[in-house]
């Protein structure tokens, strides 16, 4: 799964992403946690950034305090549930990542480990949005960032990693078009664990209002 991850970096989202003004007010963040909003890359005349909230709201949801908000997607099941099945052809996107956090049990208790791209400080999530309103005229965007099973780097942490885009996949990620299921299977495979790092890191990030650099700093001794 993916719970925390980090986007820092972000004088690169221009150029990395071919959007214009990307950071929309958005500074640095080292422990973004579900709930909390941030930027999100969309296609449509154009690619562009918008500022959307961690935990999917479908849009036919009646009551949103009582919905089910998942912050992930499982890719082997999005044309089994209703929640991803439609979004997965025509909203799809990119959630700017630095790397992401997995915990492993070690001893009777769990160390946190940061785990990111070797030789790409800024890269992208493979995600699905969608857009709710309320009768009152009340817009929330959401989004869920999709996963998959965990390649060598990441299993001795969990199970499941999120899927990150390959750079030549991206803008057919992006694209309004229906994709064919096999090209869809191979998009959202795991991303090659020699590219990837892992290491332990402070147990600070456990608490979400921590949000500083050191956090994604190595811890020596584990």
């Amino acid at each position: 799964m993916c719970g925390r991850y980090s986007l820092a970096c972000l004088d690169d989202l221009c150029g990395r992403f071919r959007v214009i003004d990307p950071t929309i007010g958005f500074r640095s963040h080292f422990n973004i946690a579900p709930g909390s909003t941030n930027p999100v890359i969309v296609a449509h005349e154009r690619a562009e950034a918008v500022m959307m909230q961690w935990g999917l709201v479908p849009h036919w949801a009646k009551d949103i305090t009582a919905t089910h908000k998942p912050i992930n997607a499982r890719a082997e099941s999005l044309e089994e549930k209703p929640m991803f099945r439609d979004l997965s052809k025509s909203k799809r996107c990119l959630v700017p990542a630095s790397g992401f956090f997995e915990w492993k049990q070690e001893a009777g208790r769990k160390v946190p480990f940061y785990i990111h791209v070797k030789d790409d400080p800024v890269f992208g999530f493979a995600g699905l949005y969608d857009i709710w309103h309320n009768p009152a005229g009340t817009i929330l965007q959401t989004y869920t960032i999709i996963t998959t099973t965990a390649n060598e780097l990441i299993a001795p942490l969990h199970d499941r990693m999120p899927v990150i885009l390959r750079q030549d996949d991206e803008i057919r990620w992006l694209s309004r078009d229906v994709i064919p299921a096999e090209e869809v299977n191979r998009i959202l495979a795991q991303y090659p664990a020699k590219s990837m790092e892992a290491y332990p890191v402070s147990e600070r990030v456990n608490k979400p209002d921590a949000d500083d650099e050191k956090l994604i700093e190595p811890v020596k001794g584990l």
